[in-house]
């Protein structure tokens, strides 16, 4: 492993010097394997390490390439991490969620053309008068998504997006069991929506707090964490 995570710095270090760059293909297996010093194990075994990450992407028969290295490409890997937390984590993901969701809500008001506002707006009105919770957090998921995309920050709407699936369940479960959740949901994702259309950050951030903190709290009342 040791050999491994040599190699794999190599070739790390080849991309954040700018010898590759974003589309570049690798040399042949053998010619950088010699230039690095490395065995051409070693070098298959960093290579497919990194293709795992989405740093590099292997094409049978063309070469390997480095990828486009979007944060988003980047960062679903994280994805795949956090879907694999236990269930007593899940309120941790929620602490995170309160702290970014709010801000992002923020720039979103501010950077949203009228356009995505628009877009928003759809979505919003877009749920059944009386929604399943399936029905409920899919269109809950979507609403906090596009709010997401409009901060107009790559980076920090990936985080968000992949803090959503390991409180999925969270969040079906709350609509199942607590009496007025689904209205909640609503009354809150309008006043969100009311905020950015008026172009009102302070505000669309204290409703994107309220709302993340209220399942929050639930949840720690029905986990008996308080």
């Amino acid at each position: 492993m040791a050999v491994t995570d040599a190699a794999i710095d190599k070739i790390k270090e080849m991309i954040v010097s700018g010898e590759l760059a974003p589309g570049d293909r690798l040399p042949k297996e053998a010619d950088l394997a010699e230039r690095l010093g490395l065995s051409r194990n070693s070098l298959r075994e960093a290579v497919r390490a990194l293709s795992l990450i989405n740093v590099l992407d292997v094409r049978q028969g063309d070469g390997t390439y480095v990828t486009s290295l979007e944060p988003r490409l980047l960062l679903d890997t994280m994805s795949f991490v956090l879907d694999l937390h236990r269930d007593d984590t899940v309120i941790q993901f929620f602490e995170v969620r309160r702290i970014l969701e709010p801000a992002a809500t923020a720039l979103a008001t501010e950077l949203m053309s009228d356009e995505e506002v628009e877009e928003l707006r759809v979505i919003l009105e877009s749920l059944p008068a009386e929604p399943t919770v399936e029905e409920l957090v899919a269109n809950d998921l979507r609403f906090h998504q596009r709010i997401a995309q409009g901060s107009g920050n790559s980076v920090l709407c990936s985080f968000i997006e992949s803090l959503s699936g390991p409180t999925t369940r969270a969040r079906i479960w709350r609509g199942l069991t607590q009496e007025g959740a689904m209205d909640k949901t609503r009354e809150q994702h309008t006043a969100i929506y009311e905020a950015i259309a008026a172009r009102q950050p302070d505000v669309a951030r204290s409703w994107a707090t309220v709302h993340v903190a209220g399942v929050e709290s639930w949840l720690r009342k029905a986990l008996e964490l308080d």
